[in-house]
């Protein structure tokens, strides 16, 4: 019997709309006030043509994800951190974000999951990925 009580192919999604709140909030939270985020006249004459939200606000969106997919973990159960964060693509104040976590490593030595993260836009437009890593614990 596994000592980690999911296996590979395991999934969840969660989906949100980032308000103007969102940006604001997560700024007010973590300091970042980089006129990226905040300065819509500012952003008018850059590429992206508009305010950007946090890139790190994507991968809090992956932490939500990973919440959700151990809801149910009869075991204590950590995250180990994520690796090989990449974001794709930017977010814009408007967008609804669908986050997609599943399950594709697990490895019973060392008690761990690894899970495939990948997070797009309304238009399904790739804009972060990542790799989360979940650490179990016997009882």
């Amino acid at each position: 019997m596994s000592r980690i009580p999911y296996e590979v192919g395991r999934s969840v999604r969660v989906s949100k709309t980032i308000g103007e709140s969102d940006v604001y909030l997560f700024a007010g939270i973590t300091g970042d006030f980089f006129r990226n985020h905040i300065d819509e006249e500012y952003m008018k004459t850059t590429a992206y043509g508009h305010r950007i939200a946090h890139g790190v606000l994507s991968l809090a969106l992956a932490s939500t994800a990973s919440s959700k997919f151990t809801e149910d973990c009869p075991v204590p159960v950590v995250s180990a951190g994520y690796d090989h964060v990449r974001f794709i693509a930017p977010v814009f104040i408007g967008d609804t974000l669908t986050v997609n976590y599943v399950c594709d490593q697990v490895d019973e030595d060392k008690m761990r999951t690894y899970g495939r993260i990948e997070v797009t836009n309304q238009k399904g437009e790739l804009v972060m990925v990542a790799t989360h890593i979940l650490k179990y614990f016997e009882e």
